[in-house]
């Protein structure tokens, strides 16, 4: 599980590599077979730690996700697509929240918790989370924030998750594609069996795109798995690389 921690395209290739068999003749991993497990008012139960595929181009297909291809850019969204240039600097170097959409997309274990009001999505990456009511109530007015508002609905056995009011601050994912403060994201997961969660996002900007696009992906059910504590400071330094002095302390 260390190797989690390894930066870029390194954790993805360590992550495929894990679930392969190794030279001692380890096994592959399988995830648990069953059928969907349900809570004790009959919703579908989302709870457990789970393995998401590392998405760093929402656009391709690759394991266990489908892309959607070229995009439908705006002139704005074009022009913001050709200005990025991750080599001046990316926002996730000083730590600063990912997102809703970049934080689905690493490669880090995700935990659901689940009742019969809220859903939480606890991001093993820098120890982020989101809460999001089910219970059928309506977005809030508040402040735009990093990860957006949600609100969680039930259509039969599919739980799906709108979520505005972002301050487009944020990229969708690890090569940078842009969008905008009028971001309108919808998550859609079912569980058609124990070990896997299906799942889809839907990106809708005008500002950036001229129509919404999809990509979709499948979770895999990691009970052998546990969540790990992670730091990541927004100045990215360590007490013994910056400024400040560490005291001496007295035997």
């Amino acid at each position: 599980m260390a190797t989690r921690y390894v930066a870029g395209s390194l954790v993805a290739f360590l992550v495929t590599l894990s679930t392969l068999p190794s030279a001692v003749g380890q096994t592959p991993f399988r995830a648990p077979e069953g059928p969907t497990p349900r809570t004790s008012s009959g919703k579908v139960d989302f709870s457990g730690v789970w393995q998401k595929p590392y998405v760093p181009d929402m656009t391709k297909d690759g394991p266990g996700q489908k892309g959607s291809a070229d995009l439908p850019f705006t002139p704005w969204g074009a022009a913001e697509w050709k200005a990025y240039d991750p080599a001046q600097g990316d926002y996730t170097g000083a730590c600063l929240p990912f997102g809703l959409t970049r934080s689905f997309n690493t490669p880090e274990p995700m935990q659901i918790l689940q009742s019969d009001t809220y859903v939480a999505f606890l991001f093993e990456q820098n120890s982020w989370f989101t809460v999001v009511p089910i219970d059928g109530r309506r977005h809030r007015d508040g402040v735009p924030t990093w990860f957006g508002d949600s609100a969680g609905h039930w259509e039969g056995d599919t739980l799906v998750i709108d979520t505005i009011n972002f301050n487009g601050k944020t990229r969708l994912d690890t090569v940078g594609h842009p969008h905008s403060d009028q971001l309108h994201v919808v998550h859609r997961l079912s569980r058609p069996d124990r070990g896997h969660i299906s799942y889809e996002v839907v990106i809708d900007d005008p500002k950036t795109f001229t129509k919404p696009w999809n990509n979709t992906r499948t979770f895999t059910l990691r009970p052998d798995w546990e969540m790990m504590e992670y730091s990541c400071e927004e100045n990215n330094k360590s007490l013994w690389e910056g400024r400040i002095k560490v005291p001496k302390f007295a035997n």
